[in-house]
């Protein structure tokens, strides 16, 4: 097994220094260039907002009538809201010449550009994946960028980071 392979296999446990880095907002770099963006798909589409609205409040109705219980449907309405996290509320990134910062509701991701070898972009956003070549475990180990309107300058920003792109059939859509 190669240096490069093991580097694949890592998660990058204890290359984060020892201090917590500071908060997006306060990040300046004077030797290079950064992109941030909020990325809210609720807001993007309220049609889409008014129906997943409509499902959750049919499903913890639902869970009421056929339990008679406020406990369960207190908890049904936290995970289905919880599970809906990422489409609800806002995801802040920040993506600079060294590191990638992905701040989300409930935690704040530090990844370095060195942790991923392709990038796989879609009409959505865009995987950065940690394997040279296609993998099943991309989904699990990868970062997932969402676009918000800046999709050639998101693509732009890591094909200059990572260098090689792997395609797919979504990218002509």
């Amino acid at each position: 097994m190669t240096d490069k392979d093991k580097h694949q296999l890592s998660l990058g446990f204890g290359s984060a220094p020892e201090g917590e880095p500071p908060p997006v907002e306060e990040l300046t770099t004077s030797d290079g260039e950064e992109l941030t963006w909020v990325c809210h798909p609720a807001k993007r589409n309220r049609l889409v907002t008014g129906a997943v609205v409509l499902l959750i409040a049919a499903i913890v109705v639902s869970v009421y009538f056929l339990t008679y219980s406020a406990l369960f449907t207190v908890l049904s309405f936290l995970i289905m809201t919880g599970s809906l996290a990422a489409f609800f509320f806002p995801t802040r990134y920040h993506l600079t010449e060294s590191e990638i910062i992905v701040k989300t509701t409930t935690q704040k991701l530090h990844k370095t550009w060195s942790q991923y070898r392709t990038y796989y972009p879609d009409k959505n956003g865009v995987l950065l994946s940690p394997f040279a070549r296609p993998s099943r475990l991309e989904n699990f180990r990868g970062l997932y960028l969402r676009y918000d309107a800046n999709r050639e300058e998101v693509v732009t920003f890591v094909k200059r980071r990572i260098g090689q792109e792997t395609s797919t059939k979504d990218e002509e859509a």
